[in-house]
């Protein structure tokens, strides 16, 4: 039973920080690339960051280059997203995704999502 829970949402000012965690379980997460995404009301959702299974390449939206770091603990089976000079605009629900391949097709796999609020 794959699982994700988010959790380090939050009001904040306008650049202020947050640290989201995402604690995995029902796989094996020291070979799943992982990735956090955010839907804010009324838009698509979004990727914000990606990292590979060692945690040895991150990839970013250019909104939030300079700003987000993403990283993980895979001995905590746990990824983390490091938000800084947070801005009104990033206010949005975020989730944490797992990519798995399973019966060899390539399935996602969503938390339920942390609010993360930024006001001015």
């Amino acid at each position: 039973q794959v699982q994700l829970v988010e959790s380090g949402g939050g009001l904040v000012q306008a650049g202020g920080s947050l640290r989201l965690s995402c604690a995995a379980s029902g796989f094996t997460f020291s070979s799943a690339p992982m990735s956090w995404h955010r839907q804010a009301p009324g838009k698509e959702r979004e990727l914000v960051a990606s990292i590979t299974s060692a945690g040895g390449s991150t990839n970013y939206a250019d909104s939030v280059k300079g700003r987000f770091t993403i990283s993980r603990d895979n001995p905590k089976n746990t990824v983390y997203l490091q938000m800084n000079s947070l801005k009104p605009d990033d206010t949005a629900v975020y989730y944490c995704n797992a990519r798995l391949l399973v019966n060899f097709r390539r399935l996602d796999y969503w938390g339920q999502g942390t609010q993360v609020t930024v006001s001015s």
